[in-house]
C-alpha cells in the first residue's frame, strides 16, 4: 500500500511539473505622489496646498499580480489583480475595494483574448494614444471623471488584433455594486438593469492611428444620478430605460519622435425626467527630448443645459533619474463660462479644489514616481 501511494504521489507530481514550468506571475506596481497648490480654491476664494487626494499627480498609483499559463496548441490562461491606493494616506482607492483596478481571468489565443470580471473596458483602451496628458492628475477628468475610471463589474470582455486592426467589446451584467454608481445587476424580468456595453474599433499605423469608441450606461434600481458638472447634482437615473452614452472620434499622428493627438466626444445623458448632451473636445502634443518628455493639452467642454462651459490647458514635464523613477511638475489652467460652470482643474479628485461659477483656477503640482 506505501509503495502504491508513492507511485501514485510520483506520477501526480511529474504530471503537473510542466504545467508549473510553463507558468509566470508577474508583481508590478507605480507609486507616484506630490504636492498640489490651487488658487480660487472655494466658491469664497483662497489658495491650498496640499497632497491629492485620490493618488499622484502623473500616473495613478497600483499594485498588482499578472500571470499566464502555457496550455498548449497557441492558447493561454490570463489574468490580472490590481489594486489602487493613495500613498499619501495607504488607503485604497476604487471604494476600498482589494483590487478595485482590475479583477479577471480568461484565455487567449491568436484570435484574441476572453476576460471575465472587473476590468477597465473600451473607453480606456480607445483613448490611450489620442490623449497625451492621460489620467494625471489634471486631465480630461476635470470635466468627465468617468474617463479615467472606465471600468465595470460583472463583465465579459473580448479583445484582438489583426494586423493593423484592433477590435474590442465589453458587456456588463451589473456595471458598478457599490458606491459611487450602486447599479449591482439585472432584475428578474427585467435584464437592461445596470447593463453597461462598451465598443471599439481601432487602426493603428507606424506613424498614425484613429479610433471609434462607443460606450453604453443603463440606470437602474438603486442607481446614483449621473454626474455632469463635477460638484453639482447629477441626472436621476434610476430606470433601466434611462441611458448614458458617449460616442468618441480620436486620433494621433507622429511627426518623428513627437506625438499628436486629439479627440471629440459626444455624451448623451436620458434621465428619469431630464435629457441633456455635451460635447468635449481636446488636442495635444508630446514632445520627448533626451531625459525629458514635455506635454501639453488643450480641451473644451461644451455644456449648454447647464449653461456651463470650460476650457483648460495643461503642461507637463517629466525628467527621468532613471529607467524607472522620474520627477516632474504640472501646471493647468480652467477658464469657467457661464453660470453654472464651477469646473475645477482638481475635479477628478475626491475633495474638488472648486471656485465660484465663472471663475478661473490656477493648479500647480510636483511628484515623484516610481514604476517596479
Amino acid at each position: 500500500m506505501k509503495h502504491q501511494r508513492a507511485a501514485l504521489f510520483a506520477v501526480a507530481l511529474s504530471a503537473s511539473a510542466p504545467t508549473f514550468a510553463q507558468s509566470a506571475i508577474t508583481l508590478y506596481g507605480i507609486v507616484d505622489t506630490g504636492v498640489e497648490f490651487f488658487t480660487h480654491a472655494s466658491p469664497t476664494g483662497g489658495t491650498i496646498a496640499r497632497f491629492p487626494t485620490i493618488t499622484g499627480g502623473d500616473l495613478p498609483s497600483r499594485w498588482g499580480l499578472r500571470g499566464e499559463e502555457d496550455l498548449g496548441g497557441g492558447l493561454k490562461t490570463i489574468f490580472t489583480l490590481e489594486s489602487g491606493f493613495s500613498p499619501a494616506s495607504g488607503t485604497s482607492l476604487q471604494n476600498g475595494r482589494l483590487f478595485g483596478r482590475q479583477s479577471f481571468v480568461g484565455v487567449k489565443g491568436e484570435w484574441g483574448q476572453v476576460t471575465m470580471g472587473r476590468q477597465m473596458n473600451m473607453t480606456i483602451y480607445g483613448m490611450a494614444d489620442a490623449d497625451v496628458i492621460g489620467p494625471s492628475a489634471f486631465s480630461l477628468g476635470s470635466f468627465d471623471g468617468y474617463l479615467a475610471a472606465a471600468r465595470a463589474d460583472n463583465s465579459v470582455e473580448y479583445r484582438g488584433k489583426f494586423s493593423d486592426l484592433t477590435l474590442g467589446v465589453s458587456y456588463s451584467f451589473g456595471r458598478d455594486g457599490l458606491s459611487a454608481s450602486n447599479c449591482g445587476g439585472q432584475l428578474p424580468g427585467d435584464t437592461m438593469s445596470c447593463r453597461a456595453i462598451t465598443g471599439m474599433l481601432k487602426y493603428d499605423r507606424p506613424n498614425w492611428g484613429a479610433a471609434l469608441i462607443y460606450d453604453e450606461q443603463r440606470g437602474g434600481a438603486g442607481a446614483t444620478a449621473m454626474t455632469v458638472v463635477p460638484g453639482v447634482r447629477g441626472i436621476a437615473f434610476t430606470s433601466s430605460g434611462d441611458s448614458d452614452r458617449r460616442y468618441q472620434a480620436n486620433g494621433y499622428v507622429m511627426v518623428g519622435k513627437v506625438k499628436i493627438g486629439g479627440g471629440w466626444l459626444h455624451r448623451e445623458i436620458k434621465g428619469d425626467v431630464r435629457t441633456v448632451r455635451t460635447d468635449l473636445s481636446y488636442l495635444g502634443v508630446s514632445v520627448p527630448y533626451v531625459a525629458w518628455l514635455l506635454d501639453a493639452q488643450i480641451s473644451h467642454f461644451r455644456n449648454r443645459s447647464y449653461d456651463a462651459d470650460g476650457t483648460m490647458g495643461v503642461v507637463r514635464a517629466n525628467y527621468s533619474l532613471s529607467k524607472r523613477t522620474a520627477v516632474y511638475g504640472l501646471l493647468a489652467y480652467m477658464k469657467n463660462s457661464g453660470s453654472g460652470a464651477v469646473y475645477s482643474v482638481s475635479s477628478s479628485s475626491l475633495v474638488p479644489a472648486m471656485p465660484a461659477a465663472g471663475i478661473g483656477q490656477l493648479g500647480a503640482m510636483v511628484g515623484i514616481r516610481h514604476l517596479f
